[in-house]
């Protein structure tokens, strides 16, 4: 089960409860090393303060470009709605440009069959610190029920993505609103025609099954109608498609070829007798 989240002002020396198994020499060693290594980087911190400006002006070059901008939402179905929101890679990238930021995942601890994990975000400058600890079971769900992992491989890529999903809450946490905001808008603005966004959505949507037709029953209008937001709204499913976060059917009625083919029938009839 998950544990509180923790968005607070608080001293990040301050120890953690150990459990007994650790050894505790060995942890105050880490924990002296660790207070030295956070010293030095509220220090540097205070010494080269972010300028605010330039960081912006940065945020906004990156989010330019085209690798990110496709890359910088996400969407995921729950309750029957549609869940969206910057992704981990947006978030991380924001921190890097906005700079004094002191953010990651780290395992607190193993037993058999689940972690103890914490993803935390620091911002130096301000002495902001916001943090989540949870656990995460060493299982892969899969259709049909889950199934234990015992690759060393596999445990750190389940935790990883686990992982990856708190710390874009603890970055969010920290960030300016108004500045994630403006990354969100920068990055889904784009140059390139619409008709070109179009062909290239159909052909990344292929790869999952999904076809033009889905697509179109999806936005209610023909594909030549789309706007920005509209190709921005599908950038989202995708990444979270190609993230494993949802499947092809939460967002789109996946018909039988046979209903599909009788749907393509009658459209041509159709436009035979016009």
């Amino acid at each position: 089960m998950e544990g509180q989240v923790q968005q607070e002002y608080r001293n990040p020396f301050a120890s953690q409860q150990m459990g007994q198994h650790v050894n505790h020499g060995t942890v105050h060693i880490e924990q002296s090393r660790a207070v030295t290594e956070a010293q030095g980087k509220l220090f540097l911190a205070k010494q080269f303060p972010r300028d605010e400006a330039a960081a912006y002006n940065k945020i906004m070059i990156s989010c330019s470009r085209p690798s990110l901008a496709a890359v910088g939402e996400y969407a995921y179905p729950r309750g029957g709605q549609k869940v969206s929101g910057p992704s981990i890679r947006l978030a991380e990238e924001l921190a890097r440009c906005w700079g004094n930021i002191d953010f990651g995942i780290r395992e607190l601890s193993r037993q058999e069959g689940n972690s103890e994990m914490e993803a935390y975000a620091w911002d130096v400058e301000t002495n902001t610190y916001s943090s989540q600890k949870f656990t995460v079971r060493h299982i892969r769900d899969k259709r049909g029920g889950g199934v234990a992992l015992t690759e060393e491989r596999d445990i750190y890529e389940v935790t990883a993505n686990m992982g990856g999903r708190r710390l874009r809450a603890r970055l969010l946490a920290i960030l300016p609103p108004d500045l994630v905001e403006a990354a969100v808008n920068q990055c889904r603005a784009n140059d390139e025609p619409i008709a070109d966004r179009v062909r290239r959505t159909v052909q990344a949507f292929g790869k999952f099954g999904v076809k033009e037709s889905h697509l179109r029953a999806y936005l209610g209008k023909s594909l030549d109608d789309c706007l920005p937001e509209d190709i921005a709204d599908f950038q989202s499913i995708y990444n979270s498609l190609k993230g494993g976060q949802a499947q092809a059917s939460d967002f789109f009625s996946m018909r039988s070829h046979e209903a599909e083919a009788s749907d393509l029938n009658a459209e041509l009839q159709q436009a035979q007798s016009a």
